[in-house]
Protein backbone atom coordinates (compact mmCIF):
# COMPACT_ATOMS: atom_id res chain seq x y z
CA UNK A 1 0.00 0.00 0.00
CA UNK A 2 1.31 3.43 -0.99
CA UNK A 3 0.38 6.28 1.32
CA UNK A 4 0.59 9.96 0.43
CA UNK A 5 1.99 11.82 3.45
CA UNK A 6 0.27 15.21 3.46
CA UNK A 7 0.84 18.05 5.84
CA UNK A 8 2.53 21.31 6.63
CA UNK A 9 5.60 19.31 7.67
CA UNK A 10 7.07 20.34 4.28
CA UNK A 11 7.48 23.87 5.70
CA UNK A 12 9.57 22.83 8.70
CA UNK A 13 13.30 23.69 8.69
CA UNK A 14 14.04 19.94 8.88
CA UNK A 15 11.28 18.97 6.43
CA UNK A 16 13.38 16.44 4.49
CA UNK A 17 14.40 14.64 7.68
CA UNK A 18 10.77 14.53 8.92
CA UNK A 19 9.80 13.01 5.56
CA UNK A 20 12.51 10.37 5.93
CA UNK A 21 11.31 9.53 9.43
CA UNK A 22 7.71 9.21 8.27
CA UNK A 23 8.72 7.04 5.30
CA UNK A 24 10.76 4.83 7.63
CA UNK A 25 7.78 4.39 9.97
CA UNK A 26 5.67 3.40 6.97
CA UNK A 27 8.32 0.92 5.76
CA UNK A 28 8.55 -0.65 9.23
CA UNK A 29 4.86 -1.50 8.87
CA UNK A 30 5.11 -2.82 5.30
CA UNK A 31 3.85 0.38 3.63
CA UNK A 32 5.38 2.88 1.22
CA UNK A 33 5.26 6.53 2.24
CA UNK A 34 5.10 9.07 -0.59
CA UNK A 35 6.36 12.42 0.72
CA UNK A 36 5.78 15.59 -1.35
CA UNK A 37 9.41 16.68 -1.07
CA UNK A 38 10.44 13.46 -2.82
CA UNK A 39 9.49 15.26 -6.05
CA UNK A 40 12.58 16.85 -7.63
CA UNK A 41 11.57 20.42 -8.46
CA UNK A 42 13.88 23.27 -9.48
CA UNK A 43 12.48 26.12 -7.40
CA UNK A 44 14.25 28.66 -9.62
CA UNK A 45 12.08 27.87 -12.65
CA UNK A 46 9.19 30.26 -13.41
CA UNK A 47 6.61 27.46 -13.14
CA UNK A 48 7.97 25.84 -9.96
CA UNK A 49 4.67 26.19 -8.11
CA UNK A 50 2.79 24.48 -10.95
CA UNK A 51 5.39 21.69 -11.01
CA UNK A 52 4.93 21.17 -7.27
CA UNK A 53 1.15 21.02 -7.72
CA UNK A 54 1.38 18.56 -10.63
CA UNK A 55 3.95 16.41 -8.84
CA UNK A 56 1.86 16.20 -5.69
CA UNK A 57 -1.30 15.31 -7.62
CA UNK A 58 0.63 12.61 -9.52
CA UNK A 59 1.79 11.18 -6.18
CA UNK A 60 -1.77 11.20 -4.86
CA UNK A 61 -3.02 9.49 -8.03
CA UNK A 62 -0.39 6.78 -7.49
CA UNK A 63 -1.23 6.38 -3.79
CA UNK A 64 -3.79 4.03 -2.28
CA UNK A 65 -4.35 6.20 0.79
CA UNK A 66 -3.52 9.46 2.51
CA UNK A 67 -2.37 10.30 6.00
CA UNK A 68 -2.92 14.03 6.48
CA UNK A 69 -1.36 16.05 9.28
CA UNK A 70 -4.22 18.36 10.31
CA UNK A 71 -2.38 19.88 13.27
CA UNK A 72 -3.36 23.59 13.20
CA UNK A 73 -0.98 25.57 11.01
CA UNK A 74 -0.58 29.34 11.08
CA UNK A 75 -3.98 29.76 12.69
CA UNK A 76 -6.88 27.91 14.29
CA UNK A 77 -7.29 25.28 11.57
CA UNK A 78 -5.42 22.88 9.35
CA UNK A 79 -3.09 23.87 6.51
CA UNK A 80 -5.22 24.72 3.43
CA UNK A 81 -2.98 22.78 1.04
CA UNK A 82 -3.32 19.68 3.20
CA UNK A 83 -7.09 20.15 3.32
CA UNK A 84 -7.15 20.29 -0.49
CA UNK A 85 -5.13 17.08 -0.65
CA UNK A 86 -7.47 15.32 1.79
CA UNK A 87 -10.46 16.42 -0.30
CA UNK A 88 -8.72 15.31 -3.50
CA UNK A 89 -8.19 11.82 -2.08
CA UNK A 90 -11.70 11.59 -0.59
CA UNK A 91 -13.12 12.65 -3.96
CA UNK A 92 -11.30 9.72 -5.55
CA UNK A 93 -12.68 7.38 -2.88
CA UNK A 94 -9.23 6.53 -1.59
CA UNK A 95 -8.64 5.49 2.01
CA UNK A 96 -8.33 8.65 4.13
CA UNK A 97 -6.65 8.95 7.51
CA UNK A 98 -5.53 12.02 9.40
CA UNK A 99 -4.18 13.12 12.72
CA UNK A 100 -3.84 16.31 14.70
CA UNK A 101 -1.37 16.74 17.54
CA UNK A 102 -3.74 19.37 18.96
CA UNK A 103 -6.99 17.77 20.07
CA UNK A 104 -8.55 21.05 21.24
CA UNK A 105 -11.90 21.85 19.64
CA UNK A 106 -11.89 24.24 16.71
CA UNK A 107 -14.07 26.78 18.52
CA UNK A 108 -11.67 26.86 21.48
CA UNK A 109 -8.71 27.36 19.14
CA UNK A 110 -10.43 30.26 17.36
CA UNK A 111 -10.68 31.85 20.81
CA UNK A 112 -6.88 31.73 21.07
CA UNK A 113 -6.60 34.06 18.09
CA UNK A 114 -9.49 36.49 18.59
CA UNK A 115 -12.34 37.37 20.87
CA UNK A 116 -15.24 34.90 20.63
CA UNK A 117 -18.59 35.56 22.29
CA UNK A 118 -21.93 33.84 22.58
CA UNK A 119 -24.69 35.69 20.77
CA UNK A 120 -28.22 34.42 20.25
CA UNK A 121 -27.20 30.84 21.03
CA UNK A 122 -24.21 30.76 18.69
CA UNK A 123 -20.55 31.63 18.92
CA UNK A 124 -19.38 34.64 16.94
CA UNK A 125 -15.91 35.98 16.29
CA UNK A 126 -14.65 39.55 16.50
CA UNK A 127 -16.18 40.30 13.08
CA UNK A 128 -19.59 38.95 14.05
CA UNK A 129 -19.16 35.79 11.96
CA UNK A 130 -20.40 32.45 13.27
CA UNK A 131 -17.69 30.17 14.66
CA UNK A 132 -18.38 26.52 13.88
CA UNK A 133 -19.09 24.92 17.25
CA UNK A 134 -19.94 21.23 16.99
CA UNK A 135 -17.30 20.14 19.51
CA UNK A 136 -15.10 18.90 16.66
CA UNK A 137 -11.34 19.27 16.37
CA UNK A 138 -11.62 21.00 12.99
CA UNK A 139 -14.11 21.85 10.26
CA UNK A 140 -16.97 19.36 10.01
CA UNK A 141 -16.31 18.68 6.32
CA UNK A 142 -12.87 17.23 7.07
CA UNK A 143 -13.94 15.34 10.17
CA UNK A 144 -16.87 13.63 8.45
CA UNK A 145 -14.90 13.00 5.23
CA UNK A 146 -12.46 11.00 7.35
CA UNK A 147 -15.28 9.04 8.98
CA UNK A 148 -16.91 8.27 5.62
CA UNK A 149 -13.77 7.60 3.57
CA UNK A 150 -11.44 6.04 6.09
CA UNK A 151 -10.98 6.42 9.81
CA UNK A 152 -11.93 9.08 12.35
CA UNK A 153 -9.37 11.79 13.09
CA UNK A 154 -6.64 10.53 15.43
CA UNK A 155 -5.55 12.81 18.28
CA UNK A 156 -3.23 12.15 21.22
CA UNK A 157 -4.56 11.72 24.76
CA UNK A 158 -2.27 14.61 25.75
CA UNK A 159 -0.86 17.25 23.41
CA UNK A 160 2.86 16.61 22.83
CA UNK A 161 5.36 19.29 23.77
CA UNK A 162 6.57 19.49 20.15
CA UNK A 163 3.52 19.12 17.91
CA UNK A 164 5.66 19.22 14.73
CA UNK A 165 8.19 16.51 15.59
CA UNK A 166 6.23 14.08 17.75
CA UNK A 167 5.26 11.28 15.36
CA UNK A 168 3.40 8.98 17.77
CA UNK A 169 -0.04 9.97 16.48
CA UNK A 170 1.20 9.67 12.89
CA UNK A 171 2.43 6.16 13.69
CA UNK A 172 -1.03 5.27 15.03
CA UNK A 173 -2.42 6.13 11.58
CA UNK A 174 0.27 4.02 9.92
CA UNK A 175 -0.67 1.05 12.12
CA UNK A 176 -4.32 1.52 11.13
CA UNK A 177 -3.35 1.51 7.45
CA UNK A 178 -1.21 -1.60 7.90
CA UNK A 179 -4.10 -3.38 9.68
CA UNK A 180 -6.36 -2.53 6.75
CA UNK A 181 -3.81 -3.97 4.35
CA UNK A 182 -3.61 -7.21 6.32
CA UNK A 183 -7.42 -7.44 6.47
CA UNK A 184 -7.72 -7.36 2.67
Amino acid sequence: MKIYLAGPDVFLPDAVEIGRQKAAICAAHGLTGLYPLDNAIDLATPDASRQIFAGNEAMMDDADAIIANLTPFRGAGADPGTVYELGYMAGRRKFCMAYSNDGTTYADRVGRFMHVASEDGRLVDAQGLTVEDFGLVDNLMMIHALELHGCPLVTPAKQPVDVWHDLATFETCVRMAAARLIAR
